[in-house]
């Protein structure tokens, strides 16, 4: 039989809160003349980027993340790209986090515009959930001038899913009592891990709701999609007993970078791929007193969208990690798997946490 919300997991409150068009956002706030434009940020046209969010005047062309820049551009000839600023991006979002540290400490950012909060215990506004999340947002639009929107649930899927429900700057709440009936028309799309191919495959089955897979014996399930079944059938029928983690491990860091034209020589590669190393080994530096390496990755992406990647154990603990020949062997190797020109050449490293560290760090933020 599958798991049943345990009565422990129904009286928890869980808020997901998400900023509404979080770069673009950001940068209309900081200039207020791209107010009431459609604004994307992302790569140039020209060179070959991608869009990595857009306003909401932009989407109604049918401009959307990662979307290539030259195609948002055609759909919407007065699109104005601007060039994403990470810093101040991880900068807003650490203020985010401060508003959300007057509610809880079991904070799980997903990204550096998402996080869970579990305020199953928070003494504010008198316990309610509700209230919290309408306080959030009113602190957010005062004191940052930008908008997010949230979910009120008993777990981490129900409330990322009500946090879209009424995008932007709206806030939508599933009593627990409203959970049996709330999932029953909700369309199987908005599980998380549901892609077009396993909506595709559960489509075959007659499965386009949560009502339709509940009636999917769990032994059907499990043969079909293995360990994923299990959770397919948990969260149908609305449980996720899930904790919020108010920590994470890195499990690894890498750069990436895509040419304005497609490099065709091996050795122009091999030159390019230096200054990739180069960068990675100063992002890892920052972060090398909390994580080891243990491997090496490469990365390619052909001039027709084809991928491959190739890694390697590293050795001894007295090997440099960001070495580039080590890096220049690996691609050489893993190029002629397609032998095609390259429109992008990445470099990574796989991580353990250090043995010293006694928690994880926080991701992202």
């Amino acid at each position: 039989m599958p798991e049943q919300l345990s009565e422990e997991a129904s009286q928890r409150k869980i808020l997901h809160v998400d900023a509404d068009s979080f770069y673009a956002s950001v940068e209309m706030r900081e200039n207020p003349e791209l107010r009431g434009r459609p604004v994307a940020v992302g790569g140039k046209a020209q060179r070959r980027g991608v869009i990595a969010t857009c306003n909401y005047e932009a989407r109604k062309f049918g401009v959307h993340s990662a979307m290539a820049s030259s195609r948002a551009t055609a759909l919407c000839p007065q699109l104005i790209i601007v060039p994403p600023r990470f810093e101040l991006y991880r900068s807003v979002s650490r203020q985010f986090h401060e508003v959300f540290r007057s509610y809880t400490k079991i904070i799980e950012p997903l990204s550096l515009d998402e996080a869970f909060l579990d305020v199953s215990e928070s003494s504010c506004c008198s316990g309610s959930a509700t209230l919290m999340a309408q306080e959030i947002l009113q602190r957010i639009s005062d004191e940052l001038n930008l908008t997010v929107s949230a979910g009120v649930a008993p777990n981490k899927f129900l409330a990322k899913v009500a946090s879209d429900w009424n995008k932007p700057n709206g806030i939508f709440v599933i009593p627990p009592e409203n959970v049996a009936a709330f999932v029953l028309d909700l369309p199987v799309k908005k599980i998380n891990g549901v892609g077009k191919v396993t909506a595709a495959r559960l489509k075959k089955m007659g499965v386009e709701t949560c009502a339709d897979l509940q009636a999917v014996p769990l032994n059907d399930l499990l043969q079909r999609f293995g360990k994923y079944g299990k959770r397919l059938s948990e969260v149908a029928r609305g449980v996720d007993n899930r904790p919020v983690r108010s920590t994470r491990t890195r499990k690894s860091i890498s750069v990436e970078h895509t040419f304005a034209e497609d490099i065709a020589a091996l050795s122009a590669m091999l030159e390019a791929l230096d200054g990739i190393v180069e960068e990675l080994d100063r992002r890892y530096e920052k972060i090398s007193d909390s994580y080891f390496p243990i491997k090496r990755v490469v990365k390619i992406k052909y001039a027709d969208f084809t991928q491959t990647t190739l890694e390697e154990g590293i050795g001894s603990s007295g090997e440099r990690w960001c070495d580039p020949p080590q890096f220049r062997r690996l691609l050489q190797a893993a190029w002629p798997r397609g032998a095609k020109p390259v429109r992008l050449l990445g470099a990574g490293l796989r991580l353990q946490p250090a043995k010293h560290t006694d928690s994880p760090q926080i991701l992202l933020v």
